[in-house]
């Protein structure tokens, strides 16, 4: 996660350019590439890392902080004074417990682990805009395709291969729907959330997607069934 000077976490509602950011996992770490094109790899913190408390909303959060290079290579990079830092071993960061158990943790995301959406809720979005946009303005981890829009509301456990998920809370939408993925430049017009507005208010917000519970650890791969259990 990237920190702003005073320890808060930054995202591309206020910083576009980080959509134009990519990363690689690799063995001993990742490999980050700038908004340019050019890359850096950068391994897991050294033991005697700096840790510092990092706020996320209002959550703060232990993290180690990345060596001093790296964060002069991002900050030069991005044109703003950040920080990458990675989660401390000893954190522990509870999910919301007004819509999840005692036990449910997050790590460095907004709020949940994971985030699903229907195919077919995408597609009635679609067709009422003018100009249709693609799934990555919802970043969703999983992708179902499906035939009913917005039949992800009501399940609430869903099962593929041998990993089974428990649907929370309906995922509500910011501004950060607005900026096109690819070009990192925000919409004048406010789509697509204008017209999700329209028909996908709720009493906690604008929601398009279902957040996520893992309840059984397995394997998912592209193409596997999905079984919804309840």
């Amino acid at each position: 996660m990237l920190i702003d000077a005073n320890a808060r976490f930054i995202t591309a509602r206020k910083y576009p350019q980080l959509l134009k950011c990519a990363v690689e996992p690799i063995r001993d770490g990742l490999v980050v590439f700038a908004p340019n094109g050019s890359a850096r790899s950068v391994g897991e913190p050294e033991p005697d890392a700096v840790v510092i408390e990092v706020d996320i909303w209002q959550s703060r959060t232990p993290a180690r902080v990345a060596n001093a290079e790296t964060n002069a290579w991002l900050s030069q990079q991005l044109g703003i004074d950040v920080r990458l830092v990675h989660m401390a071993e000893d954190c522990v960061r509870n999910v919301d417990t007004a819509w999840a158990g005692a036990n449910d943790i997050v790590s460095f995301a907004d709020a949940f682990p994971l985030l699903v959406i229907g195919s077919a809720s995408l597609d009635l979005l679609n067709s009422k805009l003018a100009r249709p946009v693609s799934m990555a303005n919802f970043r969703p981890n999983l992708v179902l395709r499906t035939d009913t829009p917005h039949i992800e509301d009501s399940w609430k456990r869903i099962r593929i291969g041998d990993t089974e998920f428990a649907l929370t809370k309906p995922c509500t939408r910011c501004i950060l729907t607005t900026i096109d993925p690819d070009t990192a430049v925000p919409a004048t017009d406010g789509e697509p959330l204008a017209t999700l507005k329209s028909y996908r208010r709720e009493a906690i917000g604008i929601t398009f997607g279902q957040n996520l519970l893992v309840r059984q650890t397995g394997t998912i791969r592209v193409g596997l069934p999905v079984e919804v259990v309840e």
